[in-house]
């Protein structure tokens, strides 16, 4: 009698062990790989690019600003196809490559700071990058002190709010990263 209960006992373990192991083996049990770290870092760039120069290229055709996106195509494209339509998606697009260089920049120097400051101070350190460092190579950007100030203005915001999307999004990402791997080292 008590055999034939631990017999029962053993092949009910058995079962369930081999139920486990076929759970264990089906699609929507496997846990999926996480994207790296530097991937999700230069998607957040290229998308935050084409997300925010799209924005500056609403703002230059309702005229809030002087300086189109198109304004990046200027030294190395060749024709009057720049300063329409397909120059400004190609232009948007380019910022958005370019942006993945921004942002993996971002992580390589700032990706522990929390806040609003370090993204707020990455932005306008890009805006003077671009306006005063880099004017001398883009032909149509006029100075600084020659532009409007409607235009001034503009584009620091969209600096400013380009660079907060970067540091929010990578410092979320860290602390995410962080956060699992405490997770996974509790399990």
């Amino acid at each position: 009698m008590r055999s034939n209960i631990l017999d029962k006992i053993k092949k009910e373990v058995m079962t369930v062990q081999t139920k486990t192991k076929q759970d264990a083996q089906l699609e929507q049990n496997k846990r999926e790989k996480p994207m790296p770290v530097l991937a999700k870092v230069a998607l957040i760039g290229f998308i935050g690019g084409v997300f925010w120069s799209f924005l500056a290229y609403c703002a230059y055709f309702f005229h809030f600003t002087e300086v189109a996106p198109n304004f990046i195509l200027q030294p190395w494209a060749i024709g009057d196809w720049k300063n329409g339509a397909l120059g400004q998606a190609i232009a948007i697009l380019f910022i958005g490559l370019a942006s993945v260089i921004a942002a993996l920049v971002y992580y390589a120097f700032l990706k522990n700071r929390q806040g609003i400051w370090p993204g707020v101070a990455f932005g306008i350190g890009l805006w003077v990058l671009v306006f005063y460092v880099l004017n001398p190579i883009f032909p149509q950007l006029k100075a600084v002190p020659q532009l409007e100030r409607n235009t001034v203005v503009t584009m620091v915001c969209f600096y400013i709010l380009y660079g907060m999307f970067i540091g929010y999004s990578i410092s979320f990402e860290v602390a995410e990263m962080r956060r699992q791997k405490q997770v996974d080292v509790v399990k």
